[in-house]
């Protein structure tokens, strides 16, 4: 089949597309490079260079290949930017949202996976699933409420066969931000002390390897209009984190100092994934062990450095 990966020269992107070569799939990859790296995009696929913003852009393309599949992960993702322009985190994750969802309508695309964020759900206690009311606490959140929402709705107005997946954390090579696991990486690479915000927030990683495949088998048999949670469906402390990534790169003691710049102006106490729906419709299963995966993602920095 022929997949249209927008964000596909991404952090989570360029995981899926590789996934997708892997399975004898031909893949066009989207993506307009502001947080993308072209060399992260697999070279069997083929890029064409857009932004979801413009109509334009999306009309240019999927004339161009007759797409069986669209995965669009194109966003502003980057939580602190989000506070200082707002518009931008609409423009593009809400109206881009709208923009593929209507592009996929034209041109009569079979099935569209969207990704979404677990942060839509706000400051809540226990395992999340689907059900639970969200509370957004962040302008991005609303932002990718809103892209939710739009899914649901233009399936119902316009027939496209959309859905959502809310992604909790998502760690591993090619990280193109710098989220908690690269930063805590970054900072023990220079030695043992370091610096973070609120060390007492929990947070529910997946290994982006395993992302991707569950991603890919989810456009095929997620039902229209449905959100599906996703994560480890455990949860560590930021502050558990850091002694653990400090005994992987060798630190026998650490230190950590509370850097107030590193605070929010408000912060999710805990995210952690139910994962029951999901599993109810997709047979894969995460392979990677966290800390597996953190020594993966230790080794590839350590070669490779950061894309940010």
């Amino acid at each position: 089949m022929k997949y249209c990966v927008i964000g596909g020269a991404g952090f989570i992107g360029s995981h899926v597309v590789d996934r997708l070569i892997e399975k004898g799939h031909e893949v066009v990859v989207l993506d307009n490079l502001i947080s993308g790296v072209r060399e992260l995009i697999n070279k069997k696929a083929i890029f064409e260079w857009g932004d979801i913003r413009t109509p334009s852009d999306l009309d240019r393309v999927f004339k161009k290949y007759a797409f069986d599949r669209v995965i669009n992960l194109a966003a502003q993702p980057y939580i602190p930017e989000c506070f200082d322009d707002p518009e931008l985190f609409f423009e593009t994750n809400a109206n881009g949202t709208l923009n593929v969802l209507r592009a996929c309508e034209r041109y009569k695309i079979p099935k569209m996976l969207q990704y979404a964020s677990a942060e839509e759900y706000g400051s809540q206690k226990g395992k999340i699933n689907e059900d639970i009311p969200i509370h957004p606490q962040s302008t991005y959140g609303v932002s990718k409420v809103a892209a939710d929402y739009l899914c649901s709705v233009r399936y119902h107005e316009g027939g496209v066969h959309a859905v959502a997946l809310r992604q909790f954390n998502c760690y591993g090579p090619r990280e193109t931000h710098e989220y908690v696991i690269p930063e805590i990486i970054t900072q023990f690479d220079k030695g043992p002390r370091i610096g973070l915000g609120n060390i007492k927030s929990a947070r529910d990683f997946l290994y982006v390897e395993d992302a991707a495949e569950y991603a890919i088998e989810l456009v095929e048999k997620g039902l229209p209009g449905e959100i599906y949670n996703l994560g480890a469906s455990d949860c560590i402390t930021i502050e558990d984190l850091a002694h653990l990534v400090g005994r992987l790169m060798g630190h026998e003691k650490i230190e950590i100092w509370i850097d107030p710049k590193k605070l929010r102006p408000w912060d999710i106490e805990r995210l952690e994934s139910d994962n029951t729906k999901i599993y109810s419709i997709v047979s894969y299963r995460a392979k990677t062990s966290f800390e597996e995966g953190l020594k993966k993602t230790i080794a590839y920095f350590r070669e490779k450095g950061w894309h940010f």
